[in-house]
């Protein structure tokens, strides 16, 4: 009988299609040559067809302002639908969309007026006053611009308005089109290229893919706007393949194998040669090697790496066999190496670390904060960074005798600054790494000094975008080498340090909002928003009224209230907790007290 009703219920089992429910939506495809838009059209002999001529009367004077004719083309979708163009670099990005607002029509201004003004006003509130000129000019036209220069803050709110249509339009780079979810009626490709480089088919599909999302709309189109001269680069590339998906473990060997390896051991998932060899053969780099690495075997490349991270001091081989064999050999994690491990620091720079702390002991520098902040700057930052000399001189001339010492240990002078800035030839050989790290680890000691991005964005001409990600890279790896001072004892002196760096850099903020901002929710904005408002501290907010916080502070809803009071309530008394813990360990009678345990022997 059961077996029959099972039978029977798998029979009627009908499979279930997302198709039923997610309705398809047809992706359009168009290309713009001058006037004239063609649509992709595989079927086609050249891969094309036409479409129509853009009809949109210009002055000569607007041609000039707007030859692309992009304004034709995104004032049929917009304010009523949403439309992305996607612009070669950052700066394309602003220019792109102040002249746009310049041409568009003052009606648009009147659309959902108010919210726009309620965003204004929001990102003032977040940036302590500061409003960038560019989106002061577009924002009320509902158009905005969106690239790593803006910081976190200001990108979650500029994707929160576009995403409830209150902004229509933003000019943006081609990161926007991986992993943010900012659908589109109409992408734009302002040209075939990223910065100076021409598209690759999978950027392509990434940012046209931003169209016409599922659930989201009913129809999507992209328009690529492309010259003449590059007409028969971009009919290959709309017909071409995407491109093939390879293994990222062979081009940072450090990053990817060695990295992967020191992991391995350390965890004691494979400790010798033949079980690292056969983890690797399962890997997407093992199935690949043979095509990524044709002139050696994976069993090369794993004895190399091995070789390698022994040599560097992170490995250490066991002899396991009197057999000289590779295979008769175990491999176990040595101080160096679990200090990397845990630190999470990047092999390639984890001696030079090593090196750089135990320079460090021999004249730590504890009079200012720069020493430290010198040592805890990102490496990798170092390598992308382009100093303004002119900046770095007038910084290094305003340096305290403590701040001069500091310097000269990293073995920088104020002369080769200067000679740098006034163009001089220079020959004696300084380390560009060393150079740069210490103009970066300039700009978080003023950052740390007046806690706000922009002042500290304009000072050194920087993106404020890119102010907060060496911040956060800074705080990321303060944390990383607080774990990797932890594993070593002659570093100990450090410790403390780092622990009270990390918390500086992780908020940069003024030491009294520090408390408010470990409640879930409190950002700086919001922090000083609580604390001019009179809740100073946890105890503040944890007896706070929800209904009060939300007539007391501007753009707080019911929602935020009542979880910032329930956050602060939940630290208050895991605080509470700890203390009554430490209080009891104090309180507690210790077993090896002397003559307590000769008194309990006389009583039996």
């Amino acid at each position: 009988m059961l077996k029959t009703c099972k039978s029977s219920f798998k029979q009627n089992i009908t499979p279930v299609s997302l198709d039923q429910y997610v309705p398809k939506v047809e992706l359009k495809e168009y290309l713009k040559i001058n006037d004239k838009i063609y649509e992709v059209d595989s079927k086609a002999e050249n891969g094309m067809t036409f479409s129509r001529v853009l009809n949109y009367k210009y002055s000569d004077t607007l041609k000039k302002m707007d030859p692309d004719h992009l304004v034709a083309l995104v004032t049929e979708v917009i304010p009523d639908y949403s439309c992305l163009v996607f612009c070669p670099t950052k700066k394309n990005c602003e220019n792109v969309a102040q002249m746009i607002c310049k041409i568009l029509s003052k009606d648009h201004l009147k659309h959902r007026e108010e919210e726009k003004q309620g965003v204004i006003k929001n990102l003032k509130n977040i940036s302590s006053g500061n409003l960038c000129p560019v989106l002061k000019r577009t924002i009320p036209f509902g158009v905005a611009y969106h690239h790593s220069g803006l910081t976190s803050d200001e990108r979650k709110l500029l994707e929160e308005a576009y995403s409830t249509g209150v902004l229509c339009l933003f000019t943006c780079t081609s990161t926007l089109a991986a992993g943010v979810n900012l659908p589109a009626r109409r992408v734009i490709l302002r040209a075939p290229y990223v910065a100076k480089e021409f598209l690759k088919r999978n950027q392509y599909k990434q940012m046209i893919g931003r169209a016409g999302r599922a659930g989201l709309d009913s129809v999507g189109e992209s328009i690529l706007i492309l010259q003449e001269k590059d007409k028969q680069k971009v009919l290959e590339l709309i017909s071409k393949p995407l491109e093939n998906c390879y293994s990222h473990l062979v081009q940072e060997f450090t990053k990817g194998i060695q990295t992967l390896f020191l992991s391995l051991i350390g965890l004691k998932i494979a400790t010798n040669l033949g079980d690292i060899y056969h983890f690797m053969s399962g890997t997407f780099f093992g199935v690949q090697q043979k095509i990524l690495l044709k002139e050696k075997s994976l069993q090369e490349i794993t004895v190399e790496s091995l070789r390698y991270l022994t040599e560097k001091g992170l490995l250490q081989k066991d002899t396991i066999s009197k057999s000289e064999e590779e295979f008769q050999h175990s491999f176990h994690i040595t101080k160096l190496g679990r200090a990397s491990f845990k630190g999470t620091i990047d092999l390639a720079y984890c001696d030079v670390l090593y090196r750089d702390l135990k320079t460090g002991l021999e004249g730590l520098v504890l009079e200012s904060l720069l020493h430290l902040i010198y040592l805890t700057t990102p490496y990798d930052l170092a390598s992308q960074c382009d100093p303004d000399w002119m900046i770095y001189f007038r910084q290094f001339s305003q340096l305290s005798p403590a701040e001069e010492k500091v310097a000269a240990l990293a073995g920088v002078s104020e002369n080769f600054i200067w000679k740098k800035a006034s163009g001089q030839a220079i020959k004696k050989k300084v380390d560009k790494g060393i150079v740069n790290r210490l103009y970066l680890s300039f700009v978080l000691y003023s950052l740390l000094k007046e806690t706000n991005i922009w002042s500290v964005s304009e000072k050194f001409n920087m993106p404020r975008g890119y102010v907060q990600n060496l911040l956060t890279g800074a705080a990321s790896f303060s944390s990383c080498v607080l774990h990797f001072c932890e594993e070593l004892e002659e570093f100990w002196v450090y410790r403390a340090l780092l622990v009270e760096l990390t918390k500086k850099l992780t908020y940069c903020v003024k030491a009294e909002l520090i408390p408010l901002m470990e409640v879930t929710g409190v950002l700086e904005g919001r922090a000083k928003q609580l604390y001019n408002a009179g809740y100073k501290s946890l105890i503040h907010l944890a007896n706070a009224n929800p209904e009060v916080l939300i007539r007391t502070i501007d753009h707080l809803s019911r929602r935020q209230a009542k979880q910032i009071v329930s956050s602060a309530k939940m630290l208050l008394h895991e605080k509470a907790e700890a203390l009554q813990e430490e209080a009891e360990a104090l309180l507690r009678l210790p077993p090896d007290v002397p003559g307590i345990v000769a008194s309990s022997v006389e009583k039996a």
